[in-house]
């Protein structure tokens, strides 16, 4: 083959490959409409294979058919090797590598799927063993070029651009490392707060019924006894166990009540997380507010957890508003989504919201329609049923 081309170039084919653990969830989800177009976006580095062709003499269809049966060998292997890790990943980089040795006697753009195989390295190997096995494969296509007599500066693009994608994916991977660290610790430190949490309450049901369920028993077995010889002790007894049993009810309902409440600050704080990690823009402007009893902020923030929730499960929204402020004697919240809308009746969450609400003399209202987002309005009154007297 004669060639006689400028220098050619590739650029970076896998500037953001993914974490061992994304790999595995790729390759596993080929389904997933937004992991096929992810792999797909990469590929667009395989123009600079066929831009050589440019250069090819009378050799050109020829060249052309070669590069096309080279790629139908690349492209299956470069699918699959975001499954792979250790020996398969080293082999599947070599397989692409080969592919690329191959193709360069008839068209020099092979060097193009070296740079594949370095981003694959790098990704898949140990740093020690992808920057050896990058240097030996660089060396060996630098000797198959000598052996073709084909120009050298066809070495620049698996080189400098082989080079800095090879770097990068090593350390993008040690980034998504600490990542998935970051993310189990978080995850433990989740768990060891709920075993906290039922062991508190655990302590704390135990205090509030032990001693009660105690009394109960020890005056019914004595109401039992003393029922047919002494009638008025048996009904005091019995008068007693009432009281004890509305006393636990009591002290368990306020109990619940507060394992339940939830405050509106950490409410807006833990919505802003959960949209900012769903990829929304989220803003929120909050108006000093008068004090609000346990009740009403629990209703409030039960209402933007319900709203956020469901802004993303279903909205498919960009952006997502949330005001908080006074509307005359009442308070008012208003969650606005960019999102599809939709027609369909509200869900239990949303009809549970609207009683709790409307228990405290407020009201729920929903304004959705589909392609056009929507707005969650929930007002309370600030004198109403929440209120004490």
């Amino acid at each position: 083959m004669r060639t006689s081309s400028p220098e050619v170039t590739a650029r970076d084919p896998n500037a953001a490959a993914p974490t061992a653990t994304l790999r595995a969830a790729m390759a596993a989800e080929p389904g997933d409409a937004s992991q096929r177009a992810w792999r797909r976006l990469n590929l667009v580095y395989l123009i600079f294979v066929f831009l050589p062709l440019v250069w090819v003499g009378e050799d050109l269809p020829l060249a052309v058919g070669l590069t096309f049966a080279a790629l139908a060998v690349f492209l299956p292997i470069y699918w699959k090797s975001f499954l792979f890790e250790g020996r398969m990943g080293l082999l599947a980089a070599l397989a692409m590598a080969a592919t690329g040795f191959a193709l360069t006697p008839w068209n020099p753009g092979g060097n193009t799927l070296l740079i594949y195989a370095f981003a694959s390295l790098g990704f898949s190997q140990r740093w020690r063993v992808a920057v050896g096995v990058a240097v030996a494969l660089f060396a060996v296509y630098a000797g198959w070029l000598w052996v073709l007599s084909m120009p050298m500066p066809f070495l620049v693009a698996p080189g400098l651009i082989g080079g800095a994608v090879l770097a990068g994916a090593i350390l993008g991977k040690r980034e998504m490392q600490r990542n998935e660290r970051l993310r189990l610790t978080q995850a433990e430190v989740d768990r060891l707060a709920r075993v906290a949490e039922r062991e508190r309450i655990a302590r704390d049901l135990h205090d509030l019924l032990g001693h009660a369920l105690s009394v109960i028993a020890l005056k019914s077995e004595l109401a039992r006894k003393l029922a047919e010889r002494d009638g008025s002790a048996a009904a005091t007894h019995i008068g007693e166990v009432e009281q004890v049993a509305r006393d636990a009810l009591k002290q368990v309902r306020e109990a619940v009540t507060g394992m339940r409440s939830a405050e509106i600050a950490n409410e807006l704080v833990n919505a802003r997380l959960a949209a900012v990690g769903a990829g929304l823009e989220f803003e929120a402007h909050v108006d000093p507010l008068p004090p609000l009893e346990p009740a009403q902020e629990n209703a409030l923030a039960m209402g933007l957890r319900e709203a956020l929730t469901n802004v993303l499960r279903h909205a498919k929204a960009r952006r997502v508003q949330v005001q908080i402020g006074r509307q005359g004697r009442a308070v008012q919240l208003e969650v606005q989504d960019d999102g599809a809308g939709s027609v369909a009746a509200p869900g239990n969450g949303l009809s549970g919201m609207r009683e709790r609400v409307e228990a405290l003399g407020g009201q729920l209202m929903v304004d959705s329609a589909a392609g056009v987002g929507t707005r969650l309005r929930l007002l309370l009154p600030l004198d109403g049923p929440g209120r004490r007297s």
